[in-house]
């Protein structure tokens, strides 16, 4: 009974030594339990460097790209685009879709949102003011490859920037913004969004540089939208600190047209307009009067959706069921203006016209199609209709026609 009781007592001291060693080592040397190496895709690093520089506010690492790139050479002589957001541009199965469809279809060109509605610039871009207002977030991680991979299958690259609709702008810099009688805040539209009083200067700089440095990367084209006053919400509680509400919004818009054929000299660049400045004469309350665009843009593209008439409209109930009236009657209408527009010109003695080396004498129009289901079922059939009614509404001034671009906000075509 003693040996055992000993055998137990010896057991339990060399128990005590052994855990007194390990825990000098352990303070003497700092062990650590070492987690085993894992090896990640690069794209995964990007992601996860790019959300931790979010969280601490850094900016964003510079990645590895290549020279900046040239518009095409020979650019397809009529442009027939589907759009993608930034998100899709930065995934590579997108972008296969996309050159498939190029290969499958007579799409030739793509339009890429490059500063969108949440004011964020989607690649790497280098002007000081949007690094100064953390305005830039990495959706195309490598925007230069991405352009060469797109001209290499000879696709057309227009880059779209929205300008007056843009939170980040309002949060770094609140005294651009539409403010709010009611609260004396920035005034927000139906979705909750912000907005950039559109007399205010400064800002139409700030868009100017964004969209210069995204030329010089290689675009064949620049598309902006949002160019205009906002047009839902409590447009009463609407306060601008830049417009005085005596000149006319259709001025203070026709001035940023302007301003931008001024400082973008020798770029092509398009205007998205409401589908109803085509037939209105008023500036439908946003400052877009179609001639003003017809006057600075190379081609400019009125978003003639069916499902964004009113009902009653050619006495359609729903006029979305109705996709070839709807475009051809919208369509005519606008060809029709940019005839008398060119005309105009043509027979003027002016010094408006003729002392301007800004205006743009053989602008072209390139409509917005709806590829959505809003109203009705949008399948192959009803995009049809609207291409063929944009032809059709072309068939006596064809060479005032530039195609048409195919708007789908999921980036999936029925087309």
């Amino acid at each position: 009974m003693l040996k055992i009781i000993m055998k137990i007592l010896l057991g339990v001291f060399i128990l005590i030594i052994g855990i007194g060693i390990f825990l000098f080592l352990a303070g003497a040397n700092k062990i650590e339990i070492v987690a085993p190496v894992v090896l990640v895709p690069s794209e995964t690093l990007e992601a996860v460097q790019q959300a931790e520089n979010q969280k601490s506010n850094k900016p964003p690492a510079r990645l590895a790209d290549i020279e900046n790139q040239r518009p095409l050479t020979e650019p397809p002589k009529i442009i027939k685009a589907i759009y993608l957001t930034s998100w899709s541009a930065g995934n590579p199965l997108k972008i296969k879709y996309l050159i498939d469809l190029t290969k499958t279809t007579e799409i030739n060109a793509v339009v890429i949102d490059i500063k969108d509605y949440s004011g964020y610039v989607a690649y790497d871009i280098q002007v000081p003011e949007v690094e100064k207002y953390q305005a830039k977030e990495i959706r195309i991680p490598r925007i230069n490859r991405l352009i060469k991979q797109l001209h290499d299958e000879g696709i057309y690259v227009i880059a779209r920037i929205t300008i007056f609709q843009d939170p980040r702008l309002e949060q770094a810099r609140p005294n651009l913004a539409v403010k709010s009688k009611k609260t004396g805040g920035s005034w927000l539209d139906n979705k909750k969004l912000t907005w950039i009083d559109p007399a205010a200067e400064e800002a139409w700089h700030y868009n100017i540089a964004i969209a210069r440095e995204t030329a010089d990367r290689g675009f064949d084209e620049l598309n902006f939208d949002y160019i205009r006053f906002p047009s839902d919400g409590d447009l009463n509680d609407m306060d601008f600190s830049f417009w005085d509400e005596k000149i006319p919004k259709s001025s203070v818009i026709g001035d940023f047209f302007k301003t931008l054929r001024q400082e973008l000299t020798g770029i092509k660049i398009s205007a998205d307009l409401f589908g109803l400045a085509t037939i209105n004469q008023d500036d439908l309350g946003i400052g877009q009067v179609i001639e003003n665009a017809y006057q600075y843009f190379d081609y400019v593209s009125p978003m003639v959706y069916p499902s964004h008439y009113a009902s009653g409209f050619l006495g359609y109930k729903n006029p979305a069921l109705y996709p070839y009236e709807v475009v051809k009657y919208s369509m005519e209408a606008a060809f029709q203006r940019l005839k008398n527009y060119e005309l105009e010109i043509k027979n003027s003695t002016s010094t408006k016209f003729l002392n301007s080396k800004f205006y743009i004498l053989n602008s072209k129009l390139r409509p917005w199609l709806q590829d959505f289901d809003m109203g009705a079922d949008y399948n192959a059939e009803m995009i049809r209709k609207q291409i063929k009614a944009t032809n059709d509404a072309a068939s006596s001034t064809p060479e005032l026609l530039n195609g048409f671009m195919l708007w789908n906000p999921s980036n999936i075509y029925q087309f």
